[in-house]
């Protein structure tokens, strides 16, 4: 069996796991869903992005666990690659699900159009608000999948999209899978697209929008599960 620690993305907490969750339980492996400080449950804990590396490594630290996969959704891969250099041979690969991967030096908001972004984290007191139904179109969503993901969704505290990554050692010498929602966009970002073509990283593509673990919860399940151990340790 694996440990799996489940990392949704901005503004979402553990809650956006749970059907991913249920299924990697019935095939044997133990799911950690974890809500990052600041969001949902924990909304009101101060937060910038070293708070969220932080909040990653201290589970798997004060559970103890072995053989790791850690598993990052959108915002979440930043805060998750950078955790996964830090926990050792606890770790036994990274899965980043349509997200954005860390770079040194640079933050969630580098590197594309997000001066849209920065002005409501402004306007609204150092937060990123939730986004409406109509934000999830085209996504692969049903309008109730829709719905349960703007009723979990809460303000993202901004510092955690602006502060910089920090990264000790490069990211080809993590073990991982990059997996590619291709209703979002056919290509990963030009890092990913380097890694992947160099034969560091793994590509999986799913044929869904951003959002896999509410519009292909099961599909998603199974392609985590076949990067897991198969036998206890």
């Amino acid at each position: 069996m694996t440990h799996f620690v489940l990392v949704a993305g901005a503004r979402l907490g553990a809650s956006a796991w749970d059907e991913v969750a249920a299924e990697l339980r019935a095939a044997g492996h133990r799911p950690h869903p974890l809500t990052l400080s600041g969001l949902a449950e924990k909304r009101d804990v101060p937060a910038g992005q070293q708070t969220h590396v932080r909040d990653i490594v201290d589970l798997v630290e004060r559970l103890n666990l072995r053989d790791v996969v850690l598993v990052g959704h959108s915002y979440a891969g930043v805060p998750v690659g950078q955790a996964a250099e830090r926990i050792g041979d606890r770790l036994a690969r990274v899965v980043f699900v349509d997200s954005e991967v860390p770079v040194d030096g640079e933050s969630f908001l580098s590197g594309w159009p997000s001066d849209h972004i920065r002005r409501e984290i402004a306007d609204n007191d150092g937060f990123w608000p939730p986004a409406g139904a109509d934000h999830y179109a085209g996504q692969g969503l049903t309008d109730e999948q829709i719905a349960r993901i703007v009723d979990r969704s809460t303000p993202h505290p901004g510092a955690t999209l602006t502060e910089p990554a920090v990264l000790t050692r490069p990211l080809g010498e993590l073990p991982a899978t990059y997996i590619k929602c291709l209703l979002d966009d056919e290509e990963p970002m030009p890092v990913v697209t380097e890694l992947v073509a160099s034969g560091h990283w793994e590509l999986v593509e799913m044929d869904t929008g951003h959002w896999p673990m509410f519009s292909r919860p099961a599909e998603l399940a199974g392609i985590l599960a076949a990067r897991g151990r198969t036998t206890p340790s």
